[in-house]
């Protein structure tokens, strides 16, 4: 037992009493043998707090951490790595579910594995506010195979051009939160910042097995990332990063893609000095010169585009 690595769950709980309980239970189910529980409540105003002291009560290795002030994923996140021990790590939303085997595959799959893997991820279900199943992360045929392969190993260059991981369904080494010293507190969110900033220096491991369960809620954070100015501040922040980070003219070209994609969701959300932003660092990175001048002359004349929001479609 003592030479089995140890795993710390880190839960993360806002305003989720309706979830809480059953995310907490996916974790305390797992078949995996050394699991430490730590639960952040971000000051939650319902009835959270509540409902994990009632199911924690007698639990041994639950950590239970309450803040007096929202303070937001990051700094809710850093707060409870710094009190874990864990080998590895897994940073689980108090909404989401974990499949009762994810913790020991994770384990035998960084075992298996070089030292320069340093995050594994797998496939995720979707299921809504009342956990019936609504699709799948990665698209699958009719026989439950996967149409398109999924990128692992090196996957910096594809983690800046477009969404790839689905971000509950990942288990981090320690190490690389230590590297990275864990989440960038300045930011609103954390996955498209960490993603890129760890897999510049470790490589990624895909289980192609479906070992979460993603709730996806209409008033969740994801919704509403292209609407409100602070999220499209911290991606802006995130692709300037990406920007000192490149090494290579294809790294390049695919942060061009992902600031024309951004830059449009911002036009279209009506946040034009995000925008404009933006086509500062399009242009920076020598983005095609006929695009400049339509984007130019949009985020100059900034007309209200948010008619078309009908129309967007998923994240890249």
């Amino acid at each position: 037992m003592k030479n089995t690595p140890l795993v710390s769950v880190i839960c993360l709980c806002y305003n989720h009493e309706r979830y809480v309980a059953e995310a907490l239970l996916s974790v305390l189910n797992q078949t995996y043998p050394r699991i430490e529980l730590i639960i952040v409540d971000d000051a939650s105003n319902d009835h959270s707090v509540e409902v994990i002291e009632k199911l924690i009560e007698g639990v041994e290795n639950v950590n239970f951490i309450r803040l007096q002030e929202n303070h937001g994923n990051c700094i809710a996140f850093n707060l409870g790595f710094k009190a874990s021990s864990g080998d590895y790590i897994i940073d689980l939303a108090a909404d989401d579910v974990l499949i009762k085997t994810r913790v020991e595959r994770g384990v035998e799959e960084f075992l298996a594995h070089s030292k320069e893997f340093g995050v594994h991820f797998t496939d995720a279900m979707y299921i809504d506010e009342y956990s019936s199943v609504i699709g799948y992360h990665y698209e699958r045929d009719q026989y439950g195979s996967l149409v398109n392969s999924v990128s692992e190993g090196d996957v910096y260059k594809t983690l800046v051009e477009k969404y790839l991981v689905c971000t509950p369904t990942m288990m981090i080494k320690r190490s690389v939160m230590e590297f990275l010293e864990g989440y960038d507190e300045s930011l609103a969110y954390e996955d498209f910042d960490f993603w890129v900033r760890s897999a510049r220096n470790f490589k990624y491991m895909y289980t192609d097995q479906i070992l979460v369960k993603k709730r996806a809620l209409s008033n969740s954070m994801s919704k509403s990332h292209f609407k409100e100015a602070k999220f499209m501040e911290s991606t802006l922040k995130v692709c300037r990063k990406i920007y000192k980070l490149n090494t290579s003219e294809e790294e390049n070209k695919a942060l061009k893609v992902r600031v024309r994609y951004e830059m449009r969701q911002a036009i279209i959300n009506n946040h034009y000095d995000i925008a404009h932003e933006f086509y500062d660092l399009f242009r920076d990175s020598n983005g095609g010169f006929l695009l400049r001048g339509i984007f130019w002359l949009i985020i100059n004349l900034r007309p209200d585009l948010r008619w078309m929001r009908r129309f967007q479609g998923e994240p890249i």
